[in-house]
């Protein structure tokens, strides 16, 4: 297949060699277990069933997750395996959660078409998605759980080597948003749409103009602010995010976003640590 399933449109043809992406056209995973650490009517009570890919559509040169989406580490599975995983995990986790997946997009839905989780699926993105693919996405996918990096395309280019970010996630959000109305019970959500914004040091303007388009646009948005940045992968060669976020920006972040009215999620500083990042693997099965 000629690929086209996230915006880059490599169309390498992944059956012979790997994309943009670093796959090819077989199911890489790393990880598959409960996950305690999401937003709260997430991860609820007994923890979001998390799988974790291998590979990436989009490259962050600061990737919390570098191993497996930029390494490549991982055990390649078929179909039907992935399917099993669902089953299991769907025993046991208030959710599954998929993330990574853009890349895999098509695979997953044969793979849920075999096994359809009681439990909520959960999409979890950075955000670089094409419209159709969402709308295609909507018919197996209960929660879309995504990121919104940057506003500025100079500052997507340089850390992501995507210079068109902003415009195609903000039209894939906005579907998104239009498909998937909230729907709660008892604090947990069964359906809908978080935005994550992970701010990163020395670019709080950015940040506050992600915050301005959401206020503008999606008010009543679940938004999850985020302090996490740990500086991995190769965040050593930019010395302006070789750090994790001061204190006081953050905070001005926090400020920003309540005094534009926005609601959702924030995070403890204590949360930018390696210790939160699960054990990667080339056998998981």
């Amino acid at each position: 297949m000629n690929c086209e399933q996230c915006p880059r449109k490599c169309k390498i043809d992944r059956e012979r060699k790997k994309g943009y992406c670093g796959e090819k056209n077989t199911l890489k995973i790393a990880n598959f277990s409960l996950h305690q650490w999401e937003e709260p009517c997430i991860s609820y009570k007994k923890g979001s069933g998390a799988i974790f890919f291998s590979g990436c559509s989009l490259k962050c040169v600061y990737c919390q997750n570098y191993e497996i989406s930029s390494l490549d580490i991982g055990q390649e599975i078929s179909v039907e395996q992935l399917a099993e995983i669902f089953k299991k995990l769907d025993k046991t986790a208030d959710n599954i959660n998929l993330v990574n997946p853009t890349h895999f997009s098509s695979l997953i839905i044969e793979a849920l078409k075999i096994y359809k989780p009681k439990a909520p699926i959960v999409y979890n993105t950075h955000g670089y998605e094409l419209e159709n693919e969402i709308v295609k996405l909507s018919n197996y996918v209960d929660i879309f759980l995504t990121d919104l990096k940057y506003f500025n395309s100079e500052i997507s280019l340089k850390y992501s080597k995507v210079e068109n970010y902003f415009d195609i996630a903000k039209v894939a959000i906005n579907k998104m948003i239009e498909l998937k109305p909230n729907i709660f019970k008892n604090g947990k959500l069964l359906q809908g749409v978080i935005i994550r914004h992970l701010v990163l040091p020395s670019l709080v303007e950015d940040s506050k103009k992600i915050l301005n388009f959401l206020a503008n646009h999606h008010k009543n948005a679940i938004i999850s602010i985020m302090a996490q940045y740990t500086p991995l992968g190769n965040a050593k060669n930019y010395p302006e995010i070789n750090r994790t976020l001061y204190e006081e920006e953050y905070n001005e972040i926090i400020d920003y976003a309540i005094n534009l009215g926005l609601d959702g999620y924030m995070q403890e500083l204590s949360s930018a640590n390696d210790c939160f990042i699960p054990k990667f693997s080339n056998k998981v099965i």
